[in-house]
């Protein structure tokens, strides 16, 4: 399959509320957790014994250093340490290294073995009630695989923003780009809804809108926040915008596009796509389905004066 194919399975899985995942594993133990990541994210596989690392010096201590890879330096992060998993050395030499793309940051992560890949709907991935309470969980949802065992998707970003946050949104470039804004009286007086799994992500969106004194209501997938809109009756007009991730448990950000823009009471709420599915075919497909714009989930802090622009422009 070519690239542009794999952009193209990517984004009818995505509309048809379907993910790829690729699981995998980070211990040979029997008891050892199965593991998936969007197989979208994923470059390749590559056997650990076959690359040198270098180590960094004053790094995180879950950055073990870089490998050269077709020319291309790439950090490797320890995940079965993050995972609270040591190996030993003998599993470090059995190990694999995950190659993975996050917004065009590229990282490895040190995996023992890749299990299959899997297609499930959205609606078969759950969001656990509590594997880490507070900040520290590090699991966004799970499913199960055809013999009933527990598959564990993590919360890849906030790994980046623990290990390597420059990768991530900068939430102080926040109150700067809103200074020559006219905030028009809609978003300040309203309150702008929020679909988005990600604890990490989460944070930092809450800090860009406390920043600029606007009021948002997050939800942890996008059909609790169909439901909302749905329970709202007359009150929807007070919303001004909506913002919403792709990948979610239970409901794609794609079908709440596709829904909320096919109903006459929400088709004219301005619709922002905030994801770290970055491909220009996800970017078009929200395009089609209605959505009003698109920000790269490293680029978040653009999110309120796409918002004010596309309200001016609809004299919203």
């Amino acid at each position: 399959m070519s690239v542009l194919d794999n952009v193209d399975a990517a984004t009818n899985l995505a509309k048809n509320n379907e993910v790829q995942l690729l699981v995998f594993r980070v211990s040979d133990k029997l008891d050892s957790a199965y593991y998936a990541i969007n197989v979208f994210k994923t470059r390749e596989v590559v056997e650990s014994k076959n690359h040198y690392i270098t180590q960094l010096p004053s790094s995180h201590w879950l950055l073990e250093g870089t490998i050269v890879l077709r020319g291309l330096q790439i950090p490797i992060l320890n995940l079965p340490l993050w995972l609270g998993v040591t190996l030993s050395k003998e599993d470090i030499k059995k190990s694999n290294i995950l190659v993975c793309d996050f917004n065009g940051v590229v990282i490895g992560l040190r995996i023992m073995s890749a299990f299959r890949v899997v297609k499930k709907n959205w609606n078969e991935m759950h969001a656990p009630d509590s594997y880490r309470i507070g900040s520290d969980n590090v699991v966004i949802n799970d499913t199960r695989l055809e013999d009933g065992s527990l598959c564990l998707v993590l919360d890849y970003e906030k790994l980046l923003a623990d290990v390597i946050p420059q990768a991530m949104v900068d939430v102080t470039e926040s109150p700067v780009n809103l200074l020559s804004l006219t905030i028009p009286n809609k978003l300040k007086n309203g309150t702008v809804l929020i679909a988005e799994d990600s604890k990490t992500a989460q944070k930092h969106l809450r800090q860009i809108f406390e920043n600029a004194n606007l009021s948002m209501k997050l939800f942890d997938n996008g059909k609790l926040l169909v439901e909302y809109v749905n329970s709202l009756g007359e009150e929807i007009a007070n919303i001004p915008a909506i913002i919403t991730d792709i990948e979610m448990p239970e409901m794609s950000g794609f079908t709440v596009v596709k829904l909320l823009k096919s109903n006459p009471l929400t088709k004219n709420i301005p619709i922002i796509v905030n994801s770290s599915m970055t491909g220009q075919n996800n970017k078009r497909e929200a395009e089609v389905l209605g959505a009003n714009g698109f920000v790269d989930k490293t680029k978040s802090q653009n999110i309120i004066p796409l918002i004010v622009e596309i309200m001016v422009q609809e004299q919203i």
